[in-house]
């Protein structure tokens, strides 16, 4: 849980399913999907859907605000407004369980599992309003940067919200990620977009670095939750709580929007938009359902395989951050920015290693005769 991505937060409600490892180590992790081919196709599905997603949803984020789009609000709703497809999936896992005779609840989180989940959701609603804000004056690379010190803001909230102690390995993954922006903040003369001031472009730059803090304590918090309710964490439960939370995200944002009157602001930007105006509603739309793939994805990642695996690929999707930009936008990559990636991409391995390390130790005072590092399996039915 504490390795989520980025972009997030986005979307925190992934951080939910994360959660799951860290803090209940006996649970199974593999969905039960048909035997061995079927979860190995799900896996590789998920892993699409989060590459695809990761990749493509801050882009197009970007792309909006280049182009003429100004409407912060707007941006953050398409960050959780795409839920539908999460609950398509949640609909055939409450079949799948049915079919199997599960569990006779309607619903497997508890009520005040759900006020929580609400909450967290505004604050995700929150995270997502100062990623966008940010967005608008930042360059993705940059940006992408700065959101992956969520990890550095995880470890400390969750050491104050959950007692999950520090290691020699998330010390020194706090220490290089903390770094990283210093280096980005030193030379922002030569990343600045042309037309932000420099004004903007450092008030972008220290939100950004809010919503990566915001992210940060938002999965702890997730994790206190699963706690709370002491309930079975099930892929179901799970899917429920990825839904609550981004309907709340969605309600806090469309509120939002009526406030600043942004509705009725979206014919008027869509005719003036650079890229014309039917093409404007396919960056909306395509970037609402590429955020809600990674989330979908991330999740799918988890269940078939584990956290680790879903922190490596974020991993990966750092550098890829870095490129698309460059390839797609024309965006500059100087040598602050490579000396920042180097060190974010250290902290993350960093990270990831003291975490393999844990799940080690888990294992062998599991099982003190073997040591076996048996897999994990979560199972879908509630």
């Amino acid at each position: 849980w504490r390795l989520k991505q980025s972009y997030n937060e986005a979307i925190p409600s992934s951080g939910a399913a994360l959660a799951m490892e860290s803090q209940f180590p006996n649970q199974a992790q593999t969905v039960a999907a048909g035997g061995a081919l079927g979860r190995r196709t799900l896996l590789l599905l998920s892993l699409v859907l989060m590459v695809v997603g990761g990749a493509g949803g801050p882009l197009l984020t970007r792309i909006y605000f280049l182009h003429g789009g100004a409407r912060v609000w707007l941006t953050s709703l398409l960050q959780t407004v795409g839920f539908p497809i999460v609950l398509l999936n949640l609909a055939a896992s409450y079949l799948h369980r049915n079919k199997r005779g599960g569990s006779r609840r309607t619903l497997s989180i508890s009520a005040r599992g759900s006020v929580a989940c609400v909450a967290i959701g505004v604050l995700s609603a929150i995270n997502a309003y100062m990623y966008a804000y940010g967005s608008a004056s930042l360059p993705v690379s940059t940006s992408s940067l700065l959101v992956s010190t969520q990890v550095a803001f995880t470890a400390v909230f969750a050491y104050l919200v959950v007692r999950q102690w520090f290691t020699p390995y998330s010390v020194n993954a706090v220490v290089l990620l903390v770094v990283g922006p210093v280096v980005l903040g030193l030379n922002s003369s030569g990343d600045r977009p042309a037309g932000v001031s420099n004004r903007r472009y450092y008030l972008g730059f220290f939100v950004t670095l809010g919503a990566a803090a915001v992210l940060g304590l938002s999965l702890p918090l997730i994790e206190l939750t699963y706690l709370r309710m002491k309930r079975k964490i099930t892929y179901t439960l799970v899917m429920e709580v990825q839904v609550i939370l981004s309907v709340s995200a969605s309600v806090f944002c469309t509120v939002a929007m009526l406030i600043n009157k942004d509705f009725q602001a979206i014919p008027r930007e869509a005719k003036a938009y650079e890229l014309g105006e039917t093409k404007y509603y396919v960056v909306l739309v395509a970037n609402a359902v590429l955020w809600q793939l990674m989330n979908l994805g991330f999740v799918g990642v988890i269940s078939c395989s584990s956290s680790l695996l879903a922190g490596i690929v974020f991993a990966m999707l750092l550098p890829v951050g870095q490129i698309l930009p460059v390839l797609v936008l024309d965006e500059k990559f100087d040598g602050a920015k490579g000396v920042a990636l180097a060190l974010a991409i250290w902290g993350f391995v960093s990270y990831l290693y003291g975490e393999r390390e844990q799940h080690k130790k888990r294992q062998q005072t599991m099982n003190p005769e073997t040591g076996a590092n048996e897999g994990l399996e979560l199972p879908v039915t509630s």
